[in-house]
């Protein structure tokens, strides 16, 4: 799921609702084979006007507003399957990308309206949560579009309209709470069957960027175009500048050696260390190295971060090899890259990387599928 897009989303929502716009909302909620976006994408399609989101890189998108001005004035949900497999000259004439099938769940954004709040709070607040939504039923009560919200620890909004449902769909969820998977699922009980999406939402990644210098300006702006959340640490306060930072969650001024401790690095902060000076480095390094930092970038040649490490060693800091697993000196992926711009993009790229847990290499030297496969669309 990209967040900066689903922020987008759910904000124009809010917008439209506030001024009673009717509109609907299509989501992708399961895919099989090739497809250009998994689930959770979305298009949110108002009255008038443009759609926002997307779900198909432009190839489904006009018959998906189509459907969705029909939901909006019959006022229930249609499930709809692109089967986009077929050899045929209706797929080709399509002009599609792709060779799979992709589910597409359309609501009237009236229902949606609740949770779409819901997820914006979770994002600006950095909170995890998951929801359940029916998509197909034959339970009574248990309508297509009943939503169920779940926050870690068990706290829950709404209802899937039938207990056994909802008590039945929470273990999904609350599994899903800790994967991070979306997927739909499929649940046989004694009131009859129901399809449920389940979609779990992430905090944004989190980048501390600790230097302030003018290299750190194009790394802080492609990081927060991808809408991570990004921290900027000096230990100097004219360097602390949001002119310089737009984009910018937080500036922390600290002495580098305190970095660990008042950025309050977790299992979900990516360090970038840039300061190009060889004695805060050192500091910055030696903080971070026990911290729960799920990556440390160090710019700078090898034999620099050796030196840094053999410097550390020398005053009884020895790294475990787990915590050197996590250092990644040079930073960056190996573009070729020259100049501030290309290797911030080098960097992002491995922050990306080691955060999806990929390597980073040519998609077209890859073996596998290029995304996780998950519930696929039925035919």
């Amino acid at each position: 799921m990209n967040l900066s897009e689903t922020a987008e989303v759910l904000a124009a929502i809010a917008d439209l609702t506030e001024r009673r716009r009717p509109m609907a909302l299509a989501t992708i909620v399961s895919v099989r084979g090739s497809t250009y976006r998994r689930p959770g994408a979305r298009l949110l399609v108002p009255d008038e006007g443009e759609a926002i989101g997307n779900l198909s890189g432009g190839c489904l998108e006009g018959q998906v507003i189509e459907i969705a001005r029909s939901v909006m004035e019959s006022g229930e949900c249609r499930l709809e399957l692109y089967d986009l497999t077929a050899d045929d000259e209706i797929v080709w004439g399509w002009g599609l990308g792709c060779n799979g099938a992709i589910e597409v769940f359309v609501e009237p954004a009236a229902n949606a309206v609740d949770s779409a709040a819901a997820l914006r709070e979770a994002i600006t607040g950095e909170r995890l949560l998951a929801a359940a939504t029916v998509i197909e039923s034959s339970m009574e009560g248990a309508v297509p579009g009943a939503r169920m919200l779940v926050y870690p620890g068990g706290p829950r909004r709404g209802s899937l309209g039938d207990d056994l449902l909802t008590e039945a769909a929470a273990g999904a969820v609350h599994e899903s709470l800790t994967s991070g998977v979306t997927e739909v699922v499929e649940l046989d009980l004694a009131g009859g069957g129901a399809r449920v999406f389940i979609e779990s939402l992430r905090p944004p990644l989190r980048l501390v960027v600790c230097g302030a210098g003018h290299d750190a300006v194009p790394l802080v702006r492609a990081a927060a175009a991808l809408g991570w959340r990004v921290d900027v640490v000096d230990d100097r306060s004219s360097f602390l500048d949001a002119g310089r930072f737009p984009g910018v969650r937080n500036f922390i001024k600290c002495e580098p050696g305190e970095i660990a401790e008042r950025a309050g690095i977790d299992e979900r902060s990516h360090v970038v260390v840039m300061s190009h000076n060889y004695l805060r480095d050192r500091d910055y390094l030696r903080s971070l190295l026990p911290s729960r930092a799920a990556y440390i970038g160090m710019l700078g040649p090898r034999a620099r971060l050796q030196r840094l490490l053999d410097d550390l060693g020398g005053r009884g800091v020895k790294p475990t090899e787990e915590q050197l697993d996590r250092v990644h000196g040079p930073a960056g992926v190996d573009l070729g890259g020259e100049g501030p711009e290309e290797i911030a993009a080098a960097i992002v790229a491995e922050v990306l990387a080691v955060s999806r847990g990929r390597d980073a290499g040519f998609l077209r030297q890859r073996a596998g599928p290029i995304h996780q496969r998950s519930q696929p669309a039925t035919a």
